[in-house]
C-alpha cells in the first residue's frame, strides 16, 4: 500500500487546482472556490458548529481522493434533520455531539461526496473512506458519521460499511424540450396556467422589470444588495442563521462570478429584489432570495418564473431550487428523491434509527410516486398526436 489517508484543517489547505481536478464536472458547491471561500470568510469554525476537517488520500504527493468533512457540534444548517435522533440519544444517556458530517455547509444540493482522481476506482475509495470515517469515530469517541445529499452510486459502497440509507424529497424542474416560456405554460391545466399569467402580469402593472445576469454581466455593484437580500430573508425567520457574511459575497465576486446567475428585479431603476443562483453544465441551482418591497407574487416571479425562462433560453435541463416548498410543486416542479447515509456507533441507537428509516423510506417512496402521478404539468403529447 503506497497511499495514505489523512485529515486536514480545511479545503484551503489543498492547492486549488488539485482539489478542483477531483471535482471535475461535479457539483459547483464542491469546488475549491466555494468551500475555501466559506473558510476564508469565517463562515465556518467551532463557533458556527462547522469545523472543517477534509479527508484526503495521497499516493506520494499526488492527491487521489478526498471528501469535504466537518466536525459538527450541532445539527444546524444541514437540511437532513436528525434532531429527533439527538433527543433520543440524550434520553438514553448517549452523547450525540460532536459528530462527523460529509457534505456542503448550508447547502441542500445533491452531489458526489467522495471525489476521486481520473483512473481511480470510485467504489473502492468510497468503501475505504467509509471505513476510515468509522475508525475516526471510534478513535475519538464520536457518535457517528452523516453523509448528506449524496449520489446514488455512493449508496452501495457505504451500505457495505454499515451505513444506513435515508430518503428525502425535493422538488426539481426539468426542461421537457420547452422552446419558450409559453411552451412551459401550455403544459398546465387552464386554471393554474391563468394563475401564473396573472402573477406575471402583476409585475408589469407594478412597474417591475426582471432580468437574469450571468458571469461577467453581473456588475460589482450588485453584490452588496444581494448580501442585503440574503440577510433580510435570514433575519426575517426565527429559524434563520446568518452564516454567510459580507466577506463571503465579496469572495464570490472575486472567485466564483463565472458560476453565478443573479436574477434582479428593478422598479424605477432601483433594485428591489433578487436571487443568487449557481449554474454549472446543464443544471441551475437556486440559493438565496430577498426583497426590499413586499409586492405580491414578487417571490414567485424572481425565484421561479424568471429562472425557468432563463433555463429554457439557455438550454439548461434541470433547475434545483433547494429544500421545501409545496408551492414549487404547484408551479411545475416535480418530486425527486434525495439520499443520505448514516453510521451510528452506538448499537442501540443504530438499531432504533434503522427501524425508523425503514418506515420513512417506504413513506418517501409512496409520497414521490403519488406526487409524480399528480404532477401540475400535463404529460407531453407525442409528436403528431
Amino acid at each position: 500500500m503506497t497511499w495514505k489517508i489523512e485529515l486536514l484543517n480545511g479545503v484551503a489547505d489543498v492547492p486549488r487546482d488539485e482539489w478542483n481536478a477531483l471535482v471535475a464536472d461535479g457539483s459547483p458547491f464542491l469546488e475549491w472556490d466555494w468551500l475555501a471561500s466559506l473558510e476564508h470568510a469565517g463562515s465556518l469554525g467551532a463557533a458556527a458548529g462547522w469545523l472543517p476537517k477534509p479527508l484526503v488520500a495521497r499516493d506520494g504527493e499526488r492527491l487521489i481522493a478526498a471528501c469535504p468533512l466537518y466536525l459538527k457540534s450541532n445539527s444546524e444548517g444541514e437540511f437532513v434533520f436528525d434532531w429527533g435522533w439527538a433527543d433520543a440519544a440524550e434520553r438514553a444517556g448517549i452523547r450525540y455531539y460532536p459528530k462527523l458530517l460529509v457534505g456542503v455547509p448550508f447547502t441542500p444540493v445533491s452531489g458526489s461526496r467522495f471525489l476521486t482522481a481520473a483512473g481511480e476506482d470510485r467504489a473502492t475509495w468510497i468503501r475505504r473512506f467509509g471505513d476510515a470515517l468509522r475508525n475516526i469515530c471510534g478513535e475519538n469517541g464520536l457518535s457517528g458519521v452523516h453523509v448528506n445529499f449524496t449520489q446514488p452510486h455512493e449508496i452501495e459502497p457505504l451500505l457495505a460499511s454499515e451505513f444506513l440509507l435515508r430518503i428525502g424529497v425535493q422538488y426539481h424542474w426539468h426542461n421537457d424540450a420547452f422552446h419558450s416560456f409559453d411552451d412551459y405554460l401550455a403544459r398546465f391545466r387552464s386554471k393554474r396556467r391563468n394563475q401564473i399569467k396573472r402573477e406575471r402580469r402583476e409585475m408589469t402593472e407594478n412597474g417591475v422589470t426582471i432580468e437574469a445576469l450571468v458571469g461577467d454581466a453581473i456588475g460589482d455593484e450588485l453584490f452588496e444588495p444581494m448580501f442585503g437580500f440574503y440577510r433580510s430573508t435570514v433575519d426575517g425567520h426565527f429559524y434563520g442563521r446568518p452564516y454567510l457574511n459580507r466577506r463571503f459575497f465579496e469572495l464570490l465576486r472575486d472567485r466564483f462570478r463565472q458560476r453565478l446567475c443573479f436574477v434582479v428585479a428593478r422598479r424605477a431603476g432601483e433594485v428591489i429584489a433578487g436571487t443568487v443562483n449557481v449554474v454549472k453544465s446543464d443544471v441551475f441551482y437556486g440559493r438565496y432570495w430577498g426583497a426590499r418591497l413586499p409586492l405580491r407574487h414578487l417571490h414567485f416571479n424572481v425565484c421561479y418564473y424568471a429562472a425557468i425562462e432563463y433555463c429554457i433560453e439557455a438550454g439548461i435541463q434541470r433547475f434545483e431550487p433547494g429544500a421545501g416548498g409545496d408551492y414549487k410543486f404547484l408551479r411545475g416542479f416535480d418530486a425527486e428523491p434525495t439520499y443520505s447515509l448514516h453510521y451510528l456507533r452506538e448499537p442501540r441507537l443504530a438499531e432504533a434509527v434503522a427501524r425508523f428509516l425503514q418506515a420513512e423510506r417506504i413513506a418517501a417512496d409512496d409520497a414521490i410516486a403519488a406526487l409524480r402521478d399528480n404532477s401540475a404539468l400535463k404529460k407531453a403529447r407525442p409528436p403528431g398526436a
